[in-house]
């Protein structure tokens, strides 16, 4: 009688040396799997079938501290965001050839339809470009105070997006999603690191004197995300809401009372702790008690001094500017104070091209003329003392808008048409290399040629300088293994120190 396959395979389970060593053998795969799980070693990294772990949160401190992935350089994020697509040709990206071409066709771009309509010639930056600081990168004169801290600066000069539309753009910057609904790249930073000052934010979301981007608070939104990682939105002209105590309740009624009702609170979670829903309204509730005093303290600017005031332009004739100043001076005053990601924004949504933004389609010599001194004396006080307190030593500046403009003239204009292909951001700061630029787009600036990226790409690294893996960085909503770089994304190496 033959004998049966199962019985042929387990024959060695009946030898007593063998089934020792395979037991031996066995239980030592078994630690080894332990030891690299914990690691995030088990799977080679592009494997996408492991499930990664999500980020341990306590419901009843949804913003307490968390370690990162793995040491990180960067604590702290600065984002300026200057809203309405910034023309990389008329700021930061040199074209030689647009001077030497200046008002001739784009060879190829013959009929050329980009979002407004049908593009004219060729044309040369208003501005003058000059070399700055030891390094001799070309910046414009545009910005001039910037451009002196061009040293600081590490440029990626080839980043592409998906979209030429305003409100997507934002979105896309913002979330790495087109469409509203996905947590915003602040919400997640606060979401795997926390904060390490429990009396502020962990992220504030900081909108321009004239007003909100285009798509307002869904550039700083949770998304799916619990709602304790919201950004918390006001500026310095715009305190925080509904932090007073009315003057018809005392001091110690209003303490008295918020003690009973954390020890309602404290019952009512233990017979349902699960209640997540409930954990955080605890939390932002407390929250706000403890920013009654610490964010009037933050936001109050009398409190530097006067040539502080001044570099960040608060003497400034222009009110615009001035006030623009006063936003930048709080974005540092909530950095110093450990507030983990600060989004400040430069320029407004507004019906009427280049009103309130840097939307240049129609005149974009006047309207640049009148934003750039907005942004440029503020921002660049704020790089430079930054750098002088020594927060540049622990803190990713970044600087973007949500797509480039066109080499060309829009026909029948003086201004340039909307141009995802090629654009320019900057970092700063913790974790990326000075005095330098990574990629280019062609000899026009039309279109992205070298070491071409994605916002996923500057996503990724924006997290990995913050010592997190972008692909590790989950959560779990309706069933889909969610992150801000969806499914896409490299880390740009080339940038890192």
């Amino acid at each position: 009688m033959s004998q049966r396959p199962s019985i042929i395979l387990g024959r060695h389970l009946l030898d007593r040396r063998g089934f020792l060593g395979h037991m031996a053998s066995g239980m030592g795969g078994i630690a080894l799997s332990a030891i690299l799980a914990e690691q995030g070693l088990l799977a080679a990294e592009g494997d996408r079938t492991k499930k990664a772990p999500q980020p341990t949160t306590e419901p009843i401190n949804p913003v307490a501290p968390r370690p990162p992935h793995f040491p990180g350089k960067a604590k702290r994020v600065l984002h300026i965001f200057c809203t309405g697509a910034v023309s990389h040709l008329d700021t930061w990206d040199y074209k030689p050839e647009l001077l030497r071409r200046n008002g001739q066709p784009m060879p190829g771009g013959e009929k050329l339809i980009t979002f407004q309509g049908e593009n004219g010639n060729l044309a040369r930056s208003p501005w003058k470009f000059k070399q700055r600081g030891q390094s001799g990168k070309y910046v414009s004169d545009l910005l001039p105070h910037l451009a002196e801290l061009a040293d600081e600066m590490c440029f990626v000069h080839s980043l592409t997006s998906k979209t030429n539309t305003h409100g997507p753009g934002e979105m896309f910057m913002s979330t790495g999603f087109t469409l509203e609904g996905f947590p915003s790249m602040g919400a997640w930073v606060s979401y795997a690191l926390g904060t390490e000052d429990q009396d502020l934010p962990a992220y504030v979301a900081i909108p321009d004197p004239r007003g909100d981007p285009q798509q307002g608070p869904a550039n700083w939104t949770n998304g799916f995300l619990p709602a304790a990682y919201q950004g918390t939105s006001f500026n310095a002209s715009r305190p925080i809401s509904h932090l007073e105590r009315p003057a018809s309740i005392q001091p110690g009624d209003d303490a008295a009372t918020r003690d009973f009702l954390r020890l309602l609170n404290d019952e009512h979670l233990k017979r349902n702790p699960g209640d997540t829903e409930l954990s955080a309204r605890i939390a932002a509730y407390e929250l706000a008690g403890r920013m009654q005093s610490s964010a009037p303290e933050a936001g109050d600017l009398s409190r530097e001094s006067p040539a502080t005031q001044r570099l960040y332009g608060l003497d400034d004739p222009n009110p615009l500017t001035a006030a623009f100043g006063r936003n930048c001076l709080l974005a540092r005053r909530l950095l110093e104070r450990g507030v983990r990601f600060v989004t400040l924004f430069n320029g407004a949504f507004a019906m009427g091209e280049g009103v309130l933004n840097w939307d240049g389609h129609r005149r974009i010599e006047s309207d640049y003329n009148r934003h750039g001194p907005i942004l440029d004396r503020p921002a660049a006080g704020l790089l430079a003392d930054l750098k002088k307190r020594g927060l540049l030593d622990d803190t990713l500046v970044v600087w973007t808008t949500e797509f480039g403009r066109m080499p060309t003239f829009q026909k029948g204009t003086k201004g340039r048409d909307h141009n995802p292909k090629g654009f320019t951001a900057w970092l700063a700061g913790a974790g990326v290399k000075r005095a330098y630029s990574h990629g280019a787009t062609d000899e026009f600036g039309h279109r992205a040629v070298e070491k071409v990226v994605d916002v996923h790409d500057f996503h990724a690294t924006i997290l990995h300088v913050l010592g997190l893996d972008h692909k590790r960085l989950t959560y779990n909503n309706n069933g889909t293994s969610r992150r801000l770089t969806d499914v896409h994304g490299h880390v740009i190496r080339d940038v890192l120190v």
